[in-house]
């Protein structure tokens, strides 16, 4: 009889254990998501979009003085002021969630490259057409209007007759009102409705900015700012893809940026100070997630220094193409560019428990 019992026993606690490790895997952890959401839009979105916001209202600035004095001095001047803003529309440009996503403003705001021809065609009649295509605007637009319209400076204030200078504006005063609409609504009414929901289902608030986070990561910054122009899939490069193909100097930059968002928001960096709050990060450290006997936090971090610095070490993206047949280099870090997909899609979702909608390359 004793033996009978001991062995029901040992049943029941096998069923017991058994049924606890399920409780894991599913996700039942005990990280607090609704504070990592307010550190979220309080800390990282909105002062994302507000410090933007005020960069575009330079920029705006900068091509009115342009406009009333069109000197060489002056377009260097809208020319540095447009790359500050473009750099600040990296730190904006993953949040693509909520009010972003309502309003395709990604793809309104830095869809490359930009149809020049079109652009020329509506420069013709001064206006940007409400329902004008995604590559006839925002900063694209403005690179080629800035930096392509002739080969030298003079050239380029010589192109700006009225209807060209109408145009950029318009060009401007768009990027600006969609700018304004993202950031009201994060501040009046989306946020407290992001925050609020911090549940753990795939329409909660985490499982769907993941989703977008690692989607961007994958496609937007691996896919359109190296690989595409690389000719990674394809074997053929297309220079002319790149992000600010008319001022090629700047692509790298514009790719570290990005990165440099992404690992900021990854380990919950406020967006004005040093401070880091709850996180991706903290939220892996709590579920003492291993990767290679190291943790998954530290893993990621690493992986992210490590494409940061393959990219630093090359030559402008554009010279690494042209220069290169086949651009070697580029292609190398590239490879440190994706190894992060992996850790992010099958490793920190995994942890997390969270379900990514969709797997466009099988990593």
């Amino acid at each position: 009889m004793i033996q009978k019992l001991t062995w029901l026993f040992l049943v029941l606690l096998g069923i017991v254990w058994a049924c606890s490790s399920d409780d894991e895997d599913s996700g039942n952890d005990s990280f607090n998501r609704s504070v990592m959401l307010v550190n979220w839009a309080d800390n990282l979105i909105i002062p994302a979009y507000q410090s933007f916001s005020d960069q575009l209202n330079d920029l705006d600035s900068a091509f009115d003085a342009f406009s009333s004095d069109k000197s060489e001095a002056n377009l260097q001047t809208l020319r540095n002021t447009w790359l500050e803003a473009y750099k600040g529309w990296q730190k904006v440009a993953l949040y693509e969630i909520g009010p972003a996503e309502d309003i395709d403003y990604l793809m309104k705001m830095n869809t490359y490259p930009a149809n020049t021809s079109q652009i020329d065609q509506f420069r013709g009649t001064g206006a940007l057409p409400s329902n004008a295509a995604d590559d006839t605007r925002g900063f694209p637009a403005l690179d080629y209007l800035f930096n392509g319209l002739a080969d030298t400076d003079a050239g380029i204030v010589a192109a700006f007759d009225t209807g060209t200078t109408q145009f950029a504006k318009a060009v401007l005063d768009n990027m600006v009102l969609l700018t304004d609409t993202v950031l009201n609504d994060w501040t009046t009414s989306y946020r407290d409705t992001f925050v609020d929901n911090d549940g753990s289902s795939a329409n909660a608030s985490v499982d769907r900015y993941v989703n977008a986070y690692i989607s961007y990561y994958e496609m937007s910054v691996r896919n359109r700012k190296i690989g595409i122009p690389a000719g990674f899939s394809t074997g053929t490069t297309r220079p002319e893809d790149l992000e600010a193909f008319y001022s090629p100097e700047n692509s790298k930059v514009l790719f570290l940026e990005s990165v440099e968002a992404i690992q900021d928001f990854f380990n919950g960096k406020h967006f004005t100070t040093e401070i880091t709050g709850a996180s991706l990060a903290s939220y892996l450290q709590e579920l003492n997630t291993v990767k290679d006997k190291d943790s998954l936090d530290k893993t990621i971090n690493d992986e992210l220094d490590e494409a940061k610095n393959a990219v630093s070490n090359l030559g402008t993206f554009k010279a690494e193409i042209e220069n290169n047949s086949p651009p070697t280099a580029l292609l190398s870090a590239y490879e440190e560019v994706q190894d992060l997909v992996s850790l992010l899609k099958s490793d920190m979702a995994s942890a997390m428990n969270i379900r990514l909608a969709s797997d466009t390359d099988g990593d």
